[in-house]
């Protein structure tokens, strides 16, 4: 019987993150992935001719560019573990029927000149609603690496000012509502809701516009990206971290059960009977709807509003295809080779593009293909033998089809293939029998097969994204602080976690959870690991002379305006505003005052506060 500090339950992405800060911190870990490969929905294989890498799941990373393990490279995946990024300056292309293409440069004027050729009038609408979009990231995305506050309390304090109750009122609307307030251009309007519905929310379901709100905003200020060899590589790079620290990772290695003593998680027993310990906690990556199945002894309503959570829409059609020669487009504009998101809209007209979504919801096949692709070799060589090419799509299908329902795939697949590949021909001009090395198509079904744990009901995001299924409620009030309720030690991670489904790397906010339990300091585990050559990094501004104190954070941002600091009874109060209009109250009592004093009075320490006094 095998025993190890942290036994964790799925090698995919977020519970790699959560194990390599662990490891980091001295921690001996030990993953456990049912399948041959390591990395979930995060995996780039040969999948069908050497020489050809494509990406399973996930290709484009976007939400994880904000994220302290990258940004602060905190786990050393960039300056000692072989990720590289690249970025372009073209984030987003769609293009239309008739071949002309509306394009997402990072760069906002250039955006505004694309969408100036439809409307003049919706270009000036774009650069405000991306200067608002900018305005409240402050606010949101440093919320998304680590553990969400309750929902109640969440909109409480987004109710205390007007920043905030933008958020609260673009979180309850639909995206269609915030674009048709905002546009008159059908095709702009296209070219956005196809963004947002990347995430697997239809154009019209209220309680999803803070997509559409914040996506802009992150898009201009981020950019978006893909490791240089495919999505996979950020897998690679966590498995060196975690080895590097000591961790080990299990493939072809199945959870059958999670084991408790005492109300307690102590380890898992495999398939084959064999059983692991965990000396201090276990992390499940496990669907809600699957709680019950691994884990005995949790209280039954726990269980029953865990089942009732709600999955996505529709899910995924993913096609890929291994070339002789790179992809040629119909359309000339060169910006439609260097996009790395790239839509193909089968209609110009938002109405019928609404009718394609609908289709999805009642489980029909539309008439309109509703599809994205790209062929990732032309600005990644590495990902294909010299001079070949590639194509990968990922397009939108029905999970449980109105006629056979989800069970129907597996005899439909290849005819919905050929339906796609028919919508791809419209746009590309090679993509023809003599071309094509080899084909792959893989249905909504493939995809619960790839991860029965976390795709339940062929949603890759886990959840979906209802504004009910947010925050410190994703998944549920219950399980939303990554535990479960009655059971010690046993924590989750998965993309049905806040902040999501995608690549955020949001593995992190379990680590912060558990290493406060566990009694670890986080901050000292990652901090002072940043390469000030490798990452680019500010100057800390100089202090305005207007006599407010300020407090920054490690990248010299902002965080707090400290109006004023009183006493009231035995607390000290400090007062104050957060990313610019949010109040804050602080409140410091005896023993919180102890605790400073003792951290901060040093000899070496107070020489050092003194001097401070006497700089500007």
């Amino acid at each position: 019987m095998s025993e190890y500090d942290i036994v964790a339950m799925g090698a995919g992405h977020n519970g790699l993150t959560t194990c390599a800060y662990l490891a980091k911190a001295g921690k001996k870990v030990l993953l456990l992935e049912r399948n041959w490969y390591p990395g979930g929905g995060v995996s780039t294989q040969e999948i069908l001719t050497p020489g050809y890498f494509h990406d399973l799941h996930s290709s484009v990373h976007i939400m994880i560019q904000g994220n302290p393990m990258i940004t602060q490279d905190e786990l050393g995946l960039i300056s000692q573990h072989g990720l590289k990024y690249k970025y372009s300056d073209t984030p987003h292309v769609t293009i239309f029927p008739d071949q002309d293409v509306l394009v997402t440069y990072k760069d906002i004027d250039k955006t505004c000149e694309s969408i100036a050729k439809l409307s003049a009038k919706d270009a000036e609408s774009y650069r405000t609603f991306v200067a608002m979009s900018q305005s409240v990231l402050p606010l949101f995305v440093p919320g998304l690496y680590k553990p969400a506050p309750p929902l109640g309390q969440l909109m409480a304090m987004l109710d205390s000012n007007d920043e905030g109750r933008l958020m609260l009122d673009y979180m309850q609307r639909s995206s269609m509502d915030i674009l048709n307030h905002w546009f008159e251009s059908d095709r702009l309007k296209i070219h956005l809701s196809r963004l947002v519905s990347e995430n697997l929310q239809l154009p019209d379901e209220l309680g999803t516009g803070m997509g559409m709100l914040l996506m802009p905003g992150i898009m201009h200020t981020y950019g978006v990206s893909q490791p240089y060899g495919g999505s996979g590589k950020l897998t690679e790079a966590l498995i060196k971290c975690v080895e590097h620290h000591g961790g080990e990772i299990r493939l072809n290695a199945e959870v059958k059960k999670i084991l408790t003593s005492g109300g307690k998680a102590v380890g898992v027993e495999m398939s084959d009977g064999e059983k692991i310990m965990a000396k201090d906690a276990v992390i499940g990556s496990m669907h809600p709807h699957k709680l019950r199945q691994f884990v005995d002894g949790v209280e039954e309503p726990v269980l029953a509003r865990a089942e009732k959570t709600t999955l996505a829409p529709f899910s995924l059609f993913v096609c890929h295809y291994d070339l002789k020669q790179k992809v040629e487009f119909k359309a000339k504009d060169p910006a439609v080779k260097q996009a790395i998101m790239l839509t193909l809209a089968a209609t110009d007209n938002m109405r019928e593009m609404q009718e394609d979504y609908d289709s999805l919801k009642q489980g029909k096949i539309s008439k309109r293909r509703l599809l994205a692709g790209n062929d990732e070799s032309h600005s990644d060589p590495s990902r294909v033998p010299p001079g070949k090419g590639m194509w990968h799509s990922t397009g939108f299908a029905p999970f449980s089809l109105a006629e056979g329902g989800s069970s129907r795939w597996d005899e439909f697949c290849e005819e919905f293939g050929e339906l796609q590949q028919a919508g791809f021909q419209n746009f590309l001009t090679n993509l023809t029998p003599d071309n094509i090395v080899a084909r792959k198509f893989c249905s909504p079904m493939d995809m619960v097969r790839d991860s029965p744990n976390s795709f339940v009901g062929g949603d890759v995001h886990g959840l979906a994204p209802y504004f009910y299924q947010s925050a410190g409620h994703r998944p549920t009030p219950d399980l939303g602080q990554f535990k479960v309720p009655g059971i010690e030690s046993l924590y989750l991670v998965g993309p049905f976690m806040h902040p999501g489904g995608g690549v955020f790397g949001a593995g992190r906010a379990t680590a912060m959870v558990m290493f406060e339990d566990l009694g670890m300091d986080f901050d000292s585990t990652v901090g002072g690991q940043v390469d000030a050559d490798l990452l680019a990094t500010k100057t800390r501004p100089a202090a305005p002379k207007d006599n407010i104190m300020r407090l920054y954070d490690d990248q010299s941002d902002e965080i707090m305006a400290v109006n004023s600091i009183d006493t009231q009874g035995d607390e000290i109060v400090i007062k104050g505003k957060t990313f610019g209009t949010m109040p804050l109250v602080a409140r410091l009592g005896p023993a919180d005052l102890r605790k400073a004093l003792k951290l901060a009075l040093s000899p070496k320490k107070l020489a050092s506060i003194v001097s401070m006094l006497f700089k500007r």
